[in-house]
């Protein structure tokens, strides 16, 4: 998507070891334009999938999952990082996923009483790197015995090998911008 691709060269910065800040407009601030044009172009791309709900995983990936699920008309369900209160007793789907942003491991929760074994799920987050976050949503959509419609990202580190490997499991997996190197500073993305 040019769009995400134009704003990542013109804000987006490149910092330490692998890591693509893009605070500026999608993961801390929102630009709501472009997540919503980012929403469409997802739409566009899943729309044939009868999609009943988005599953995403807090909390970065909320706001384009809930855009995008504007144009699907369904609801957004989003993994807990972790069990809290108001999770109470329920009966709950959980899966670990390694993050590397953050230099842990969380277990993910969602609670069975909101996954329906008829629901047709497209998961969204808003990056990719080695694929821990997208492997436990995709471990959830197992245990709860749904259709995986796809996985939709918003920013692949193709360099990190996640979005290949998932790939090569047969994973429906389109992301609107892949980064293929971050080498001093210069963002390089895949071609189309």
């Amino acid at each position: 998507m040019d769009l995400l691709k134009e704003k990542i060269l013109k804000e987006g910065r490149v910092v330490g070891d692998g890591i693509l800040k893009v605070d500026g407009f999608l993961n801390h601030q929102i630009d709501v334009d472009l997540v919503s044009a980012m929403g469409k172009d997802i739409y566009e791309h899943f729309k044939d999938g009868n999609v009943t709900k988005i599953l995403t995983i807090e909390a970065s990936g909320i706001g384009l999952a809930v855009v995008a699920a504007q144009y699907f008309h369904c609801k957004v369900l989003f993994a807990k990082k972790g069990r809290t209160t108001n999770l109470g007793n329920s009966e709950l789907y959980t899966s670990k996923a390694y993050s590397f942003t953050h230099q842990n491991e969380n277990t993910v929760l969602v609670s069975k009483k909101y996954i329906d074994a008829n629901d047709r799920i497209l998961i969204i987050d808003d990056f990719l790197a080695h694929g821990e976050a997208s492997r436990a949503l995709l471990d959830i959509a197992t245990q709860a015995g749904v259709d995986v419609v796809g996985v939709a990202i918003a920013i692949e580190k193709g360099f990190q090998g996640g979005g290949d490997q998932l790939r090569k499991e047969g994973v429906n997996l389109y992301s609107l911008a892949i980064v293929d190197s971050m080498d001093d500073g210069n963002i390089v993305f895949r071609e189309d």
